[in-house]
């Protein structure tokens, strides 16, 4: 009997693996082990959770140690990363890189790996890291962060709580304007709203994303620069990558149109992460797309895409490595199934409202991509 796939999971910035009983890559896991199912394929998945914003080396090192852990001795390996994932996973990969593993036995799985999938990921950077890594910044990242984890983990009544909370602090403009404590002040209150098992789980969390934020300088794009001069590919390995844009977010403005104070809130975060990562820097520019590339994006995404286009934190044109498997419209989240469904009964939260209008359609066409790849066909 032949051995079965693998596939490691691996989460990106503000990313985690299970949280609070949250499982962040439920939704990718489910679908990809239904369309093995089908293929007659036996699958085995693995989330390889990783600090949220430490350096890619330290990450990858990681990754490294779980997979070999855990990969047994046969069987193909594919790796799924989102967003700053698929940058630890082509670290990983690369025969060009040192990870500080000092004995290359540790590394002999790489040889089984068959593919690499990145989503939503900054290959060439995105300009929001600028600013995370600036004094505002952190409280932004910080306040996204948090706003991430309760909208996964706590679902609507928690974010109609966290609505009314935000609310009495003075609003999202208020919480981004002021200083750190009153994050923090406003996690400890929203905190006890969560059951007591996840509480030290959330601010374990939200302690490594304000304690280690060494990756978020490497994803600016003077160091993707360096990044993919020294990170070769392996020629061993296909590489494929997922591509979304979500609409310039001018509507978003108009509170009043949207469904809860909840989704009001994070429009307004959502504007400001689409601004700030719509500043396409001039001295390193992403990816030109191919005619091919360029058509199925011209396809696929219902506005024109251009250095500005981003999915509220990575420039899509950014996103381009290998062979693109899915481009669509959609934000950050999205593609993992973190959108608001459009069918009942309801299996998805959203995490922002971005305008994006993703769905349950566009999430199942890019997991048959995904799976088709992997599987080679």
């Amino acid at each position: 009997m032949p051995a079965p796939h693998r596939v490691y999971l691996v989460p990106g910035m503000f990313g985690f693996g299970r949280l609070a009983g949250y499982d962040y890559f439920h939704h990718v896991r489910e679908a990809l082990e239904a369309r093995y199912r089908a293929a007659g394929e036996e699958l085995v998945t693995a989330v390889v959770p990783t600090p949220p914003t430490s350096s890619l080396r330290f990450r990858a090192r990681m990754l490294a140690k779980a997979i070999q852990r855990s990969a047994g001795d046969e069987g193909p390996i594919h790796l799924v990363g989102h967003s700053t994932g698929g940058l630890d996973i082509r670290l990983l990969l690369s025969p060009t890189t040192n990870l500080r593993i000092e004995d290359p036995a540790r590394l002999v799985f790489r040889e089984r790996v068959v593919s690499a999938v990145s989503l939503n990921t900054p290959h060439y950077g995105t300009p929001a890291a600028g600013y995370f890594a600036t004094v505002s910044g952190t409280r932004v990242l910080y306040a996204l962060s948090l706003m991430t984890v309760l909208s996964l983990t706590l679902g609507e009544p928690g974010l109609a709580v966290f609505s009314k909370l935000l609310a009495g602090l003075g609003g999202v403009d208020q919480l981004l304007g002021g200083d750190l404590r009153l994050v923090s002040r406003g996690t400890d209150l929203v905190l006890r709203f969560v059951a007591r098992d996840g509480r030290d789980e959330i601010t374990d969390f939200l302690s490594k994303v304000r304690i280690d934020q060494g990756g978020v300088v490497q994803l600016m794009p003077e160091a993707m620069d360096l990044f993919n001069a020294a990170a070769e590919d392996d020629p061993r390995v296909r590489y494929g990558a997922v591509a979304t844009a979500a609409p310039p977010p001018q509507s978003l403005r108009v509170a009043k149109r949207l469904r809860s104070p909840y989704a009001a809130i994070t429009a307004a975060m959502f504007s400001t992460l689409y601004g700030l990562s719509s500043q396409a820097p001039k001295m390193y520019p992403y990816a030109a797309p191919s005619p091919d590339e360029a058509s199925r994006l011209a396809s696929g995404i219902h506005h024109k895409v251009d250095s500005g286009s981003n999915d509220g934190v990575v420039p899509t044109l950014s996103m381009l490595w290998g062979q693109l498997l899915w481009c669509g419209e959609g934000d950050h989240l999205d593609v993992l199934g973190h959108f608001h469904d459009d069918e009942r009964p309801a299996k998805h939260v959203d995490w922002v409202t971005s305008g994006a209008h993703f769905n349950r359609a566009r999430f199942s066409a890019l997991m048959d991509a995904i799976a088709r790849f992997q599987l080679g066909h």
